[in-house]
């Protein structure tokens, strides 16, 4: 695989940036306006491959959609509208796509199949599937693994408490309660992302879904903060992040840096389709070194990789806690984030379920494997343009 050299930044980070919707919105979005009667008008959908490989999958079953320049209409087929595929549903590189579907595909009354990429291939299913069965659902997954063959039935309301801090297992059961006899209760002692109950919520439930509405899809904060986080590291920087989702599951990140005692602030500039928008602003400063409780993963998993990558400019030693289900993203995330610090010249080792990282790190350079995994890849980049180059990451 091709590399690319990592640079520093040739000066100060200054202006406004827009970054692209939000993919937890932008999925539900879709699926929830497929599920409803009526149209659900969508600007500001993510262009990146995981909400594609969801509109692919609906099509599949017969959903409509129509496209005009910023502005793609969803047009309902109602919950009962959806139609067996012609073939096996591939969900690319999605994780929330094959897992969301599951749900939806567990009250159908056709079986279909689902599968992905390799990396994809290799990520666990039975978390879903086994609170699905409860319902009634008939599913078979590959040694727990993708491919997954659902075979929709009459499904039953459950009570089902999280075993695991999963938004897209809590979807799933909740989806797949819209199809269910009864009432179906899921209980999250974890606080994860609540986009789903939202989305619902906008669209009428409880009670029919009624898509006939204009959603705009407020910028992605996971996309946000890697902005954020090159404004902090290189000097003189200050970056507005402009119309960020603000959701209070998704601001864990933030909150983090200002405990690191970086100069980061938003403001909420109202409230659309039940979630919160509004900007963030990211100036340069030092950092100190940050002691993570594992309570507190949920809220900022995802960029768990960056947050390491800032904990190598802070002066001191760093405690990530409760990081187990980083093994079990687009890669094992736990081990690539140490192996990448480490090999630019930065001191950072896995302890258990958690992730030590000390600094300032002495960077040296060097190669960084992204294991094709985007999160990682954007992470260094970010710690490059601080100042942690000359390097090369494979695969950008």
């Amino acid at each position: 695989m091709s590399a690319k050299t990592l640079g520093r930044a040739r000066g100060p980070l200054q202006g406004s940036v827009s970054v692209p919707g939000d993919k937890s919105v932008g999925h539900r979005a879709l699926l929830l306006g497929t599920l409803a009667e009526g149209t659900l008008s969508v600007r500001g959908l993510s262009g990146g491959q995981d909400v594609a490989s969801t509109r692919r999958c609906l099509e599949a079953m017969g959903a409509r959609f129509s496209e005009s320049p910023g502005l793609l209409r969803v047009l309902g087929v109602g919950l009962r509208g959806l139609k067996a595929p012609k073939g096996p549903l591939d969900c690319g590189n999605s994780g929330t796509t094959m897992r969301l579907l599951m749900g939806v595909l567990s009250g159908q009354t056709f079986p279909a199949e689902l599968f992905g990429d390799a990396s994809l291939s290799g990520r666990p299913m039975e978390r879903v599937a086994a609170p699905l069965r409860l319902m009634g659902a008939d599913i078979k997954t590959t040694d727990g693994k993708p491919p997954v063959r659902v075979s929709g039935r009459p499904l039953k309301g459950i009570r089902y408490a999280l075993p695991v801090a999963s938004a897209q297992v809590k979807s799933a059961v909740l989806l797949a309660g819209l199809y269910a006899e009864g009432e179906t209760v899921v209980e999250d002692p974890f606080g994860t992302r609540d986009h789903t109950e939202r989305m619902l919520a906008f669209l009428g439930h409880p009670g029919p879904l009624r898509s006939e509405k204009a959603l705009t899809v407020p910028g992605d904060p996971s996309s946000a903060a890697f902005f954020a986080a090159a404004a902090v590291l290189v000097p003189g920087s200050r970056l507005t992040l402009s119309r960020v989702l603000l959701n209070e599951g998704r601001l864990g990140f933030f909150t983090a840096l200002q405990e690191m005692g970086a100069r980061v602030s938003w403001s909420r500039g109202g409230v659309h389709a039940r979630e919160t928008v509004g900007d963030v602003v990211a100036d340069h400063g030092a950092l100190k070194p940050l002691r993570l409780a594992a309570e507190r993963v949920p809220g900022l998993v995802d960029e768990v990789p960056l947050l390491a990558v800032l904990c190598a400019f802070a002066d001191g030693e760093s405690r990530l806690e409760g990081l187990g289900e980083l093994r079990h993203k687009e890669s094992d995330r736990l081990a690539a984030t140490a192996a990448g610090l480490t090999a630019l010249g930065g001191r950072a080792r896995v302890d258990g379920e958690a992730l030590v990282v000390s600094g300032p790190a002495r960077w040296t350079g060097g190669r960084v494997e992204t294991h094709g995994d985007h999160r990682l890849a954007m992470a260094f980049a970010v710690a490059a343009l601080g100042g942690a180059g000359p390097g090369a990451l494979s695969d950008a």
